[in-house]
């Protein structure tokens, strides 16, 4: 009858065939940490922005709505409290939608610019680690090539 193989001894086998840099690793960790680190920062600071938009917007819609709810002495004032309070209402949002506009707009400008500039180093370690490999193959190529002389 035949003998079952021990998979685990298989699969230890087969990941000794192939080494792996731990170093190379904690090293995309350490930069993957980094690059989220200050893509949280970016986010952060937006939504801290947003927040007092938000924020001050309100307090004036507050401020407003007092001043139309007063009391009038003549019935005309009340149509004349509605449409200033409408007005108002109408600039304070085109103003504060700017607002959040050029908050989004600085979002998206600096996570490019994150993403861009991560790009560019993921881009520089693989050059290094791909010339590394092609060294450390060549190298063993060569020593094969003289042991079979």
């Amino acid at each position: 009858m035949a003998k079952a193989q021990d998979m685990n001894a298989v699969m230890k086998d087969i990941m000794g065939a192939f080494p792996v840099d731990t170093k190379a690793m904690e090293e995309v960790f350490k930069n993957q940490a980094a690059l989220n680190e200050k893509l949280s920062g970016v986010a952060l600071e937006a939504a801290e922005k947003s927040a007092e938009i938000s924020s001050k917007w309100t307090k004036e819609t507050l401020s407003k709505l007092n001043d139309m709810t007063k009391a009038k002495a003549d019935p005309a004032d009340y149509a004349k409290a509605m449409t200033d309070f409408a007005s108002a209402s109408a600039e304070a949002a085109a103003e504060n939608m700017a607002a959040f506009a050029e908050v989004a707009k600085k979002v998206q400008s600096e996570t490019v610019e994150l993403l861009m500039a991560a790009g560019k180093d993921i881009q520089e370690d693989t050059a290094k680690a791909v010339k590394k490999a092609t060294d450390e193959v060549t190298a063993a190529a060569k020593k094969a090539g003289a042991a079979v002389k």
